[in-house]
């Protein structure tokens, strides 16, 4: 039910120059949700809505895009920096790293998001990472392999 109120939340804001939550709370009752005041201000927070200049002397709410292209490069040098060797067991990825690097290599390939791998364990210069298949073992190597 959240996600379906939090989509229809972005839908208005998108179609409509909304301007309070009060306003908003009321187009989304008569969209058949029961929602509070209380509910819409943190469904605004956690869609990291914003209020911009609507142009009419007024504010409109906004989904807040954030670029995440300078947070890559930033992931990508950690790998860079910190990553010594790769090698595989069936699923699970086993990446050497300079000591005491483990943890920062492991948030990066978290924050990168690679589908493939369900997630990471790190000690002071090893990584386990966990991966979804033996071939997509392979395929994260190589998406490694190319970014370094």
């Amino acid at each position: 039910m959240k996600q379906k109120r939090q989509n229809r939340i972005v839908e208005l804001i998108e179609k409509h120059d909304i301007d309070t939550q009060d306003e908003l709370t009321s187009r989304l009752r008569q969209d058949g949700f029961s929602v509070t005041q209380a509910t819409v201000s943190r469904d605004i927070r956690e869609l990291n809505l914003s209020k911009v200049p609507s142009g009419k002397g007024k504010q409109k709410y906004v989904v807040l895009k954030t670029d995440d292209s300078h947070m890559n490069d930033k992931y990508t040098r950690v790998l860079r920096d910190g990553l010594l060797s790769m090698d595989m067991a069936q699923n699970i990825l086993v990446i050497r790293t300079v000591s005491g690097m483990a943890m920062a290599v492991a948030a990066a390939l978290d924050a990168m998001k690679y589908p493939e791998i369900v997630g990471c364990i790190a000690g002071d210069d090893t990584i386990m990472a966990a991966v979804r298949s033996v071939e997509d073992t392979v395929t994260v190597m190589n998406k490694i392999k190319t970014l370094l």
